[in-house]
């Protein structure tokens, strides 16, 4: 047997041994909209620390900044969209009945804290439900339209968010 016979040989069995391939585990990497959107709603949790109702509104922005920051749990992200659901139907009836009557739902005066309330239970539902969207394995093929989704609704938030912070008047209502 000659060498580069033998070196030939050595080539083809060192390439036929078996490979270490690396796995992907099922913790998935937030998109950048998820961690803008988790931001958002952690300081959105910090700012209900002098709100009446603060109970109510705590845990449903943690619960919402948990969901957009891991991407993986199905469950609490249904429970959280079920809170904001109920959260929002709380301040709409509450803006109907106590404030302003039915032209109230429509109203977008961020001194207001109803529509302040609003606006946040109106973002948790929309998160998470294009989050659930998302993670439907199912659903391949509207996964690029729900990160076009939640891209959208990030300027929105934060344009909004911005707006309201540049643009508020002294006189809050709490």
């Amino acid at each position: 047997m000659n060498k580069t016979s033998r070196y030939d040989m050595e080539a083809e069995s060192s390439s036929q041994k078996p490979q270490m391939h690396m796995t992907s585990s099922r913790f998935s990497v937030p998109s950048c909209s998820s961690l803008l959107m988790a931001f958002l709603f952690a300081l959105s949790a910090s700012f209900q620390f002098n709100d009446p109702d603060w109970y109510f509104w705590i845990p449903l922005y943690a619960l919402a900044c948990l969901v957009n920051i891991v991407n993986e749990y199905t469950k609490i992200a249904k429970i959280t969209l079920l809170m904001g659901t109920i959260l929002f139907l709380k301040v709409v009836i509450e803006d109907v009945v106590f404030h302003q009557g039915i032209p109230g739902i429509w109203s977008f005066d961020m001194g207001e804290r109803v529509v302040r309330e609003k606006i946040g239970s109106g973002l948790v539902i929309l998160s998470m439900s294009l989050l659930l969207r998302k993670g439907n394995p199912n659903n391949t093929t509207f996964s690029n339209h729900v990160e076009f989704g939640q891209s959208i609704l990030v300027a929105i938030s934060y344009g909004m968010s911005f707006a309201f912070f540049f643009s508020s008047k002294p006189e809050m209502k709490f």
